[in-house]
């Protein structure tokens, strides 16, 4: 059994430069760490606690596979907040019959970000006590 201490996903981009412009300007990551130099460094972002959700089925070929899920506080304002940035808007915010508000944006490269509101109500919400 192997003991997982940490997680991060790996993104090897077409275009390095303009992928950190996009997750370090446009949707405001903080940097974790640097390495390396020039144009070919490693950026390492901070993004929370992460998982690895296997689930449903690839259709597509293996790079149209991978999804970013980011879990944000306010969807709307996540919406309008991206769109007066340039980002590519697939899908505004819409509420998933499972009940979680679900917006979807493209990076660069055209890789999926999934951007997640969870309501008040919602049974993934931490609520201390109950």
């Amino acid at each position: 059994m192997v003991h997982v201490l940490s997680s991060r996903v790996l993104l090897r981009p077409s275009d390095p430069d303009r992928s950190r412009a996009f997750y370090g300007g446009t949707l405001g990551l903080e940097i974790a760490r640097e390495f390396g130099t020039g144009p070919e460094r490693g950026t390492v972002y901070f993004l929370g606690g992460g998982f690895l959700e296997v689930s449903g089925r690839g259709e597509g070929p293996p790079q149209d596979r991978l999804r970013l899920w980011l879990q944000i506080a306010d969807a709307q304002a996540a919406h309008a907040e991206l769109r007066a940035a340039g980002a590519e808007i697939l899908r505004p915010p819409v509420k998933e019959p499972w009940g979680l508000v679900e917006m979807w944006i493209a990076d660069p490269d055209g890789h999926r970000l999934v951007l997640v509101q969870v309501p008040e109500d919602h049974p993934l919400r931490y609520r201390p006590g109950i």
